[in-house]
């Protein structure tokens, strides 16, 4: 990061005992949208975000300026894949928020008691195809997934981009073998940009976000399966009350309007 080094990301939540060694927060529905604006009372100190790898970009966003609101905190990340995540969770990880990218990953959680009050969904998002600029191979729907001799990837069936492709795919009737399953969308979508694959389906913001790296294309089976993003605050979160702050920045017309940029839907 450019800011001092000040907000951290962890890398990803593949190996259990770095999953068990990070932590995340979770807010409740039930927090005012006004804890963000309450002038830093008593927030201070590190808050560790569990989040969905499709919010990486806005979320790194927010957390800048969530330190530079709240002086003399920090905001320490770690994306991956939500089911990942949730597990870590549910492992015992000293976390103080998790946003998923679904509400069944979200439910792992709160059917453990993990969160404290009900999440809220912040915001939705939608599926596209992913391809090299200029899209050599001329895709333009799911169906052209399957020319021979294409290379498709998908993020894997347990985690939500690959739940929601599944659902796509069955919508369109099509019946895809992808050279490879991912364990998130920006594994998938990096498969595209280093030219390993010659298509991924991945959610619209991780197209936006990749920039002239990629090019996407739209597909009316995506109606179908758009993904609701729940965020809570844990029950465990080792500083509740700065992990509350950072969901209602998330909340907030400030973080509604990182999001819609990122290319998130409206809940």
């Amino acid at each position: 990061m450019t800011r001092s080094h000040r907000t951290r990301r962890i890398a990803g939540a593949g190996a259990a005992a770095a999953v068990l060694a990070l932590g995340a927060c979770s807010a409740s529905g039930s927090d005012a949208p006004a804890s963000a604006e309450s002038g830093g009372q008593g927030i201070s100190g590190t808050v560790t975000v569990f989040a969905a790898a499709s919010l990486k970009e806005s979320f790194t966003t927010l957390g800048e300026r969530f330190e530079k609101k709240y002086p003399g905190t920090e905001v320490t990340f770690n994306f991956g894949g939500s089911d990942g995540l949730a597990a870590g969770i549910g492992n015992g990880a000293p976390a103080d928020v998790f946003a998923a990218a679904s509400g069944r990953t979200m439910k792992l959680v709160t059917d453990e008691g993990h969160t404290a009050g009900s999440p809220s969904t912040f915001v939705r998002n939608r599926l596209e195809i992913a391809t090299a600029p200029g899209n050599p191979h001329a895709i333009d729907s799911l169906e052209d997934l399957t020319a021979s001799g294409l290379k498709v990837v998908l993020c894997d069936r347990t985690v939500p981009c690959g739940a929601a492709a599944q659902t796509a795919l069955a919508a369109g009737g099509v019946e895809l073998e992808p050279v490879s399953y991912e364990q998130d969308v920006k594994s998938a979508l990096t498969k595209v940009e280093l030219k390993e694959a010659d298509a991924a389906v991945v959610y619209r913001t991780d197209v936006r976000a990749a920039g002239d790296k990629v090019e996407g294309v739209e597909f009316p089976e995506s109606a179908e399966a758009v993904n609701d993003y729940p965020i809570a605050r844990l029950e465990n979160a080792p500083n509740p009350s700065a992990a509350k702050a950072f969901v209602a920045l998330v909340q907030s017309p400030e973080g509604r309007k990182v999001l819609s940029e990122a290319g998130f839907l409206k809940p």
